[in-house]
């Protein structure tokens, strides 16, 4: 298979693109590093991103930039961080990516677990993942010629440790079930699935 990791040298995506590597052609993709670039943010960069690249059978998100911070200090400008990169970034990696990618194929988005969790200072951060949640679940019975799609909520990683203070309580999850459930969401047969690693 041809597979896109957008964010493929990321905490997430390096185990991820590891996972997969074996018979699969991985094509890595950051915003300043790996096989190509891409500004997420940007649609025309984007549709580049896939005339560059050509046909693919999956595609693989682990990017997006989102804000932490009080709620009564919360602007316009900080919450729109998450809505412009994580949320609609993902969006439109679908919106454009599907008509470039092979009949069968799938694509897999990054939410977390905030989106059912919510912690102190992630309001909208958690916002944006319940909207890709839900995104997911909506283009799944619309996409095309037996494509699929799915998202992937991870709670705090085991790799992340400057986070670990915003999750009290949470028991960090190990990189190998966060990456196996990106495997599952390509190799796997489901589609409009939200896969909850906590």
């Amino acid at each position: 298979m041809k597979i896109i990791i957008i964010g493929a040298t990321g905490t997430i995506g390096k185990h991820v693109a590891n996972a997969l590597a074996e018979g699969n052609e991985i094509i890595k993709v950051g915003s300043k590093s790996g096989d190509f670039q891409v500004d997420i943010t940007d649609p025309a960069s984007i549709k580049s991103l896939f005339e560059k690249v050509g046909p693919f059978d999956a595609l693989i998100s682990t990017s997006g930039d989102g804000h932490f911070g009080p709620f009564n200090k919360l602007t316009d400008t900080e919450f729109r961080v998450g809505v412009n990169s994580k949320l609609m970034g993902q969006v439109n990696l679908v919106l454009i990516g599907q008509h470039y990618i092979n009949p069968k194929g799938s694509f897999t988005l990054t939410s977390g677990s905030m989106a059912d969790d919510p912690i102190v200072l992630g309001s909208a951060v958690s916002a944006v993942n319940g909207a890709i949640n839900s995104f997911a679940k909506a283009a799944a019975i619309e996409l095309e010629n037996g494509v699929r799609i799915n998202a992937v909520a991870p709670t705090v990683v085991e790799e992340s440790p400057s986070y670990f203070p915003f999750f009290k309580g949470q028991i960090p999850v190990s990189m190998h079930r966060v990456a196996q459930a990106y495997v599952k969401s390509v190799l796997g047969a489901q589609t409009g699935e939200v896969y909850w690693v906590l």
